[in-house]
């Protein structure tokens, strides 16, 4: 997530002091990745620094205000106009939780899948029924469902993707029964007999 360009996004609308700067995201972004207010003011002072924003005085409280240069404009349209890469994917923990699981002897890895799916579900429950309850009147309304539903395709996507790991699992336990590999269907399967 890039908090300097969602900065200078914000700042387009007109001046602003941090914390309305820090309020307006998490408002639009549902609080769904909050900013502390130091990171903001640090991402001020760099934008500042590197000829982005510039400081138009202080409110009537003392607040200093922030607005855009024009410089901050075109780093904001570039923004906006080139595709977020994936030549360098961001860490998934739980990637890295398997994938450490099905080396690490001793590991019932259909129980951390297993456990992982009754967490996914359930999340992906509590944003379906956020969904269901809200009304698009507002662009705030607007953003804040659109960030709604990446949060539930990227939990079905990990049903899915839980789902199958489970069937690798499994294809791998018959192709190598010495394999240490075990799913909960498995352990289940053992237990009934």
């Amino acid at each position: 997530m890039s908090v300097r360009q969602a900065l200078l996004a914000l700042l387009e609308e007109g001046p602003m002091y941090g914390y309305q700067l820090r309020s307006e995201f998490e408002r639009r972004t549902g609080a769904t990745w909050p900013l502390n207010v130091g990171q903001v003011y640090t991402t001020l002072t760099r934008l500042e620094r590197d000829g982005l924003v510039t400081e138009s005085g202080a409110d009537g409280e003392g607040h200093v205000i922030y607005e855009v240069t024009e410089a901050g404009r075109d780093e904001v349209a570039t923004w906006f106009t080139t595709p977020v890469a994936r030549t360098t994917p961001p860490r998934d923990e739980l990637a890295i939780k398997l994938a450490l699981a099905v080396t690490v002897p001793g590991v019932d890895v259909g129980t951390v899948i297993q456990q992982q799916r009754s967490a996914t579900i359930s999340a992906l429950q509590d944003y379906t029924r956020l969904k269901r309850d809200r009304r698009d009147t507002t662009p705030g309304d607007l953003a804040w469902t659109l960030v709604l539903d990446s949060l539930i395709f990227n939990a079905e996507a990990e049903v899915r993707w839980l789902d199958h790991c489970e069937a690798r699992l499994r294809r791998a336990a018959l192709e190598s029964p010495a394999a240490p590999l075990t799913t909960s269907a498995d352990a289940e399967e053992r237990t009934a007999r």
